[in-house]
């Protein structure tokens, strides 16, 4: 008897008829002889509408408010699947995040999980009944506020329960059949990925691939917790995240992939200090002030300095949502940190190249940047890590370049193989 938890996205609890589908499941899961915590969503977009419905009635919400508005998503959600599970004859029991232990720090909107206390859950397991946790939301151990984790944050918390109760896996129901080797939206090839590891999954997740979350890989990296990802609305048999190779690989005594897959994102935005002065610390003094804005930022590209004029420029990318805070902090440091003017764009994307057998193999490199020039795409800026090269380019060349890469390193099925069901890919 296994130890499972599960937890279903929004697309997979959208309406009546898919909670009772997701209701089924679980109580086969059960009668099969499996132990079962459930984690769930919102319904469909019902986080997006909260939003809406709070910036209608103020333009800057109270971020405790908020908080407490948003949590009462997952609420509904796990009510409504206690039913639809006492329904079908076995007893289920709804808790929010802070009934089933998880404890945040004090941040609103974003908050970090610094323990899980799971006693009522484990309870709940010890007499027969399943239960169905509230996911994205927690309690603030200081000042026992409700929190929220901040997008995707349910599966964080399935994750940091099933690392709390000593779970066997987590299972990660979205609305597509596993993890694939690129968008299956703009690329019609893309196959499915039997096992991943940990690492390429969250240079996966970092740029660009939904359907996982940084944070949720990560805390699964940290504490070992093997992650399923599955379609609610099939039986197939989805992705393994995990520390190891395939079986198939093992087996057959062959190494890893050279590459598990291209992601993209179209939420980037790129700016350029123009004019920087080329004296020591100067860089420092411009990302010192994006820091203390709160801002991340992710490529940076200095030029060679002009020798006529002593002068720089430095380019980055953020996401495109703190672009113009960052314009507004720069454009006020202007006079004092002695840079000429500020460039922003926002009409770019990254693609990036994934793959942990490229640390052996010579050549990828090039074989990426030649697919690319064949495609006609330009690139702007470039980065990389030991298993990871990602590059800028002009939005409109996303898919070109995304579809280029793909098959380039044959990374095309046979046959489509991917089935997007929810619409969303979470």
């Amino acid at each position: 008897m296994a130890l499972v938890v599960q937890k279903y996205g929004g697309s997979s609890v959208a309406d009546a008829e898919a909670i009772r589908r997701v209701a089924k499941r679980i109580v086969a899961t059960r009668k099969a002889g499996d132990q079962v915590v459930v984690v769930v969503s919102a319904m469909g977009d019902t986080t997006d509408e909260l939003i809406d419905l709070a910036n209608q009635v103020s333009p800057a919400p109270p971020p405790r408010e908020l908080d407490m508005l948003l949590t009462a998503g997952e609420r509904i959600s796990m009510a409504v699947l206690a039913m639809a599970i006492a329904s079908l004859g076995m007893e289920a029991r709804s808790f929010t995040g802070s009934q089933a232990g998880v404890i945040t720090d004090e941040t609103h909107g974003w908050a970090l999980i610094i323990d899980v206390t799971p006693g009522r859950i484990t309870s709940a397991l010890a007499e027969g009944a399943i239960p169905i946790v509230a996911g994205f939301q927690g309690v603030s151990q200081t000042t026992k506020n409700i929190t929220t984790l901040g997008r995707g944050g349910s599966d964080t918390t399935a994750v940091a329960l099933a690392a709390a109760i000593g779970a066997d896996a987590c299972e990660i129901y979205t609305d597509v059949d596993g993890v694939f080797t690129a968008d299956p939206r703009i690329v019609k090839g893309a196959h499915r990925l039997p096992t991943i590891s940990y690492e390429e999954m969250l240079e996966m997740a970092a740029n660009g691939a939904k359907v996982l979350m940084p944070r949720c890989v990560e805390y699964a990296r940290r504490y070992g917790v093997p992650i399923h990802v599955r379609s609610s609305f099939s039986d197939k048999v989805g992705t393994w995240v995990n520390r190891h190779v395939s079986d198939e690989a093992e087996e057959s005594g062959m190494e890893q992939a050279i590459i598990s897959g291209v992601a993209h994102d179209r939420s980037q935005a790129k700016i350029t200090a123009v004019g920087v002065p080329d004296k020591v610390g100067e860089a420092a003094r411009i990302f010192g002030i994006i820091a203390e804005a709160g801002i991340n930022i992710d490529m940076i590209v200095q030029n060679v300095s002009a020798i006529a004029t002593g002068r720089t420029d430095i380019s980055f990318t953020l996401p495109a949502s703190e672009g113009h805070k960052a314009l507004d902090v720069l454009r006020a440091a202007q006079a004092a940190v002695g840079f000429q003017d500020v460039l922003y764009e926002d009409r770019i994307g990254k693609v990036s190249l994934i793959g942990a057998g490229m640390r052996s193999h010579p050549g990828v490199t090039a074989k990426f940047f030649g697919a690319l020039a064949e495609a006609g795409v330009n690139i702007q800026m470039i980065s990389t890590s030991e298993i990871r090269i990602s590059v800028v380019v002009s939005q409109s060349d996303i898919d070109i370049a995304v579809n280029a890469t793909h098959k380039a390193f044959d990374l095309e099925a046979d046959e489509v193989e991917a089935v997007v069901y929810g619409g969303t890919g979470r």
